[in-house]
Formats: C-alpha cells, structure tokens, sequence
C-alpha cells in the first residue's frame, strides 16, 4: 500500500493519564518542523498581484495599534477573528475583596478564530498524514539512536542540549537530562549555557 504524502502532517504524544495495561493515552498535534515565514507569505503574495512588502507593513501597523489597544482591556474584532488580553492571578484568591492591581499579570494574547478564518482552513484540509516521528521521548531508550544523534551533535568537539535535542529529537528537559547523566560526558557552565565534552 502505497504512504500517504499529502494532507496534514501529525505527530503523536503521551497523554499523563494511562490505558489499563499502564500504556499513556495519546494525543495528536500537527508536526512542528515545518513552517512557513513572513517572506514566504510576501512571495506568495507577490505571485497573486500584491505589491512586495505591503503584508510586511501591514502586520507590524496592525501590531503597534493593537498592543495599544489590547494593553488597555479592549478586545479587537479582526477579520481573524477577536483578538484579547490574557491575565492571570498571582496567587489563589476566593476572597474579590482581597485581590489588588499588583496581585494581577498580563499572561499573553488569546485569539478566538473567526468562522471565516476557521471555515478557509478547514476547507483546504485533504487529510492528514502520520510522519515517522517518535512518541515522546520513546528514543531516548534505543541506544543506537542516541549514540548516533549525540555523536553528530558533538561536532565542534561539544554539544549543548539545544544542540543535542535537534539531533535526538527528545524534549529540552530529556536531553538535558540525558547529556547530564552520560558516563562519558563532562559539563561546563559557559556564561547562561551548559556545555557537554568527552571525558579525557
């Protein structure tokens, strides 16, 4: 049977709550390799008529005036959809009476799709497509696999977790956790960034 190669590409991760033979629940997230950019919106702009750099200018006045607007509690109705503040408690309160200006933190921009927007996306769907990726950190316990990535990574003669975890594709958290525990490895702190060397 011939393999999928259109569609969605998803990847597959470990769910906290577990099956009964002790297995983790999955759940799906497109893959996260792959991307577009800003200069890849303007070409494709560009090949439909639109005159070059005018998205470009277009976003960043539409950022300068609604970080204005949202820094002041206004939600923005957009073609995208609504635009809002996030805000978030610091602390646990059941008390209103008790809660202060300081007790409150911007925690980040919530947009609520447009059914336009939802309606174009899922109109263009053809599918999806499983890629070849692990389940979450299932690698890290095939030796071969990690000696390989760890080896390619230590190509200027260390490696950082960063680097380590392009090559192993383990979380940020697992490959420092990893490279920290490797018998063969020593680390150095080199200004914020640990860095990992063979042992002599």
């Amino acid at each position: 049977m011939p393999r999928k190669t259109d569609g969605m590409p998803f990847e597959l991760y470990p769910r906290p709550t577990k099956d009964k033979d002790g297995k983790p629940f999955l759940y799906v997230r497109p893959a996260k390799n792959i991307k577009r950019t800003m200069k890849d919106v303007e070409g494709y702009c560009s090949f439909r008529g639109m005159n070059g750099g005018l998205m470009t200018l277009a976003f960043e006045n539409f950022i300068d005036v609604c970080g204005e607007w949202l820094s002041q509690g206004y939600r923005i109705e957009t073609p995208f959809g609504v635009f809002s503040a996030k805000l978030k408690l610091n602390g646990d309160f059941s008390d209103p009476s008790k809660v202060k200006p300081a007790d409150v933190e911007f925690a980040g921009i919530e947009l609520t799709p447009s059914k336009h927007f939802l309606k174009a996306v899922k109109y263009r769907v053809n599918g999806f497509r499983k890629t070849t990726s692990h389940v979450g950190n299932e690698q890290m316990h095939d030796k071969a696999l990690m000696d390989e990535a760890l080896r390619k990574s230590m190509v200027q003669g260390f490696t950082t977790i960063s680097r380590f975890q392009a090559y192993s594709g383990l979380t940020y958290y697992s490959a420092h956790r990893y490279l920290a525990r490797h018998p063969h490895l020593h680390q150095e702190r080199i200004g914020r960034t640990y860095q990992y060397f063979w042992k002599d």
